[in-house]
């Protein structure tokens, strides 16, 4: 068993603040969600902030509660200004006030007396902390703390510059006891999620402010994606891109599987190569992933088989990975896009257009052709442009005859005006000629380019139905469950919402 026990009280919730009563109002807050805490005292803002902190702590200290203090030198990666003596001094300030454990980085290791703090009255229980926060080093095959100046944990946390990188990292979480493994940077963020069912000791989680790269919020920790709950069992999905922090996938599909009581979690994977991500593949135990930008074409190489409308199509946005490794490829964006639009749009006969031509693109029109519709194609890249438009029987329109033409729906399957990129429209006003326009983009729920339609008098189509729609059918593809339709479009709608009125308070 670790030591830090199971379940909740191994998500380690992370406090930072500059002052003593943020602290305390964070610890608070902490509590509610999980038992154990780290607490930064680097980043209060003075030795007075410290002391008032920690006198808070001492007073107030709740039972069943794991504190681990830590003060971390700028030589290791934190904020304290200090050196070794003051730091030792706050520790051992921080066992008077109740914290059982204490995070020493090994920079501070090995400029004391034999390279231990036994002889010191620091917390009684201590973690030797190993930072790299440009690369993850070359890693032993375990790791046996007592070795490390009879310390009861070690903690490496490295930057993760590929998703092989954290591969790297969990595997020595199997092999170790009392380890903790800390992939940072985005393209580790999976990997800190499942750690704790990897063997690692605790995962860490900011109540507030992040203090590294690429964390998962608490809340997001223990409820989004159920870290603590997480087993060798778990079906692991997720969603391939570059960028891939924006997506909602990961909200709309864990929403599916709470809902219908299903063992599986669905990640966000940061993927530039996408060897490197199928590499992973079967470490991760990955049953099925979503396939975004800029991948859903070049995906095709890599499949045994696929479906042969997705091969009609020529892009891929739902993998299955089969039992012997290999993958299945098909496309849902097709269904999205004909569910979104037909409520508002007699689709066949009707004349629509498509800005851009690549994977989403093509599903578009795809779907589009095959329900009657005569499809236009306006893109940059006037190669692609003509070769989708010769696929499926469309014509290529210049953008210069936007500014003339007439179409009954225009939609945008650009990237452009993408959060956090949303203050621009890939399309002027003076070229928005017709009944609809449907921005293929979701988040923002209201794009600056339905934002320009509105003001035209246009009847605008959110990418969110379109999401929406193919999510679900994708989720259905891997459980062979009906998706929870309802559960799935709240969770959806009420995040776009959220974020909708933060942006209007900024």
């Amino acid at each position: 068993m670790s030591l830090f026990g199971t379940g909740l009280r191994r998500i380690c919730a992370v406090v930072a603040a500059s002052t003593a009563a943020e602290m305390a109002k964070l610890v608070r807050s902490a509590l509610k969600q999980t038992s154990t805490v780290e607490l930064r005292l680097d980043w209060l803002s003075s030795d007075a902030e410290r002391a008032q902190f920690l006198r808070w702590l001492g007073k107030c200290l709740p039972r069943n509660a794991t504190f681990l203090a830590t003060c971390r030198r700028r030589e290791g990666g934190g904020k304290f200004s200090g050196g070794v003596d003051r730091q030792l001094y706050w520790l051992i300030q921080a066992r008077e006030a109740g914290c059982q454990w204490c995070d020493l980085e090994m920079e501070t290791l090995h400029k004391l007396p034999g390279h231990s703090i036994r002889q010191y009255p620091v917390p009684p229980h201590i973690m030797l902390s190993v930072h790299d926060f440009e690369r993850t080093p070359n890693l032993p095959r375990s790791v046996n703390p007592s070795a490390h100046g009879g310390v009861d944990a070690v903690k490496i946390a490295a930057q993760a510059r590929t998703i092989q990188d954290s591969v790297r990292l969990l595997r020595l979480a199997r092999n170790s006891k009392n380890f903790v493994a800390v992939p940072m940077g985005e393209a580790g963020l999976p990997a800190r999620i499942l750690a704790l069912r990897e063997g690692s000791a605790l995962a860490y989680a900011p109540v507030a402010a992040a203090t590294a790269a690429g964390q998962v919020y608490l809340d997001e920790m223990q409820h989004l994606y159920r870290a603590h709950a997480l087993t060798r069992r778990t079906q692991v999905y997720g969603v391939i891109g570059d960028p891939v922090g924006h997506s909602l996938s990961p909200l709309l599909h864990n929403t599916g599987f709470v809902a219908r009581r299903v063992d599986a979690v669905y990640l966000p994977f940061l993927v530039r190569q996408l060897g490197d991500f199928l590499a992973a593949v079967p470490e991760f135990g990955v049953r099925g992933f979503s396939v975004t930008l800029p991948h859903k074409q070049a995906i095709l190489k890599h499949l045994k088989e696929c479906e042969p409308l997705a091969g009609e199509i020529g892009a891929v946005n739902t993998v299955v990975v089969r039992r012997d490794g290999s993958l299945y490829g098909c496309n849902t964006d097709y269904v999205g896009v004909l569910r979104a639009l037909e409520k508002k749009l007699q689709i066949k006969g009707s004349r629509t257009l498509i800005f851009g031509a690549g994977g989403s693109a093509r599903a578009v029109a795809f779907a589009l052709a095959r329900t009657g519709a005569v499809v236009g194609i306006c893109a940059r890249r006037e190669k692609a442009a003509k070769e989708l438009a010769r696929s499926v029987g469309g014509e290529v329109v210049p953008r210069r005859a936007l500014r003339s033409e007439f179409f009954d729906a225009i939609l945008n399957a650009t990237p452009v005006g993408m959060h956090p990129h949303d203050r621009i429209s890939p399309l002027l006003p003076g070229e928005l000629h017709c009944r609809i326009v449907m921005d293929l983009i979701y988040r923002p729920q209201k794009t600056q380019l339905l934002k320009l339609a509105a003001k035209k008098g246009i009847a605008a189509v959110s990418g969110a139905e379109m999401f929406l729609a193919q999510g679900m059918a994708q989720w259905e593809i891997w459980t062979e469950k009906r998706a929870p339709e309802a559960a799935m479009r709240h969770a959806v709608f009420a995040a776009l919402r959220a974020e909708e009125n933060s942006r209007q308070r900024r």
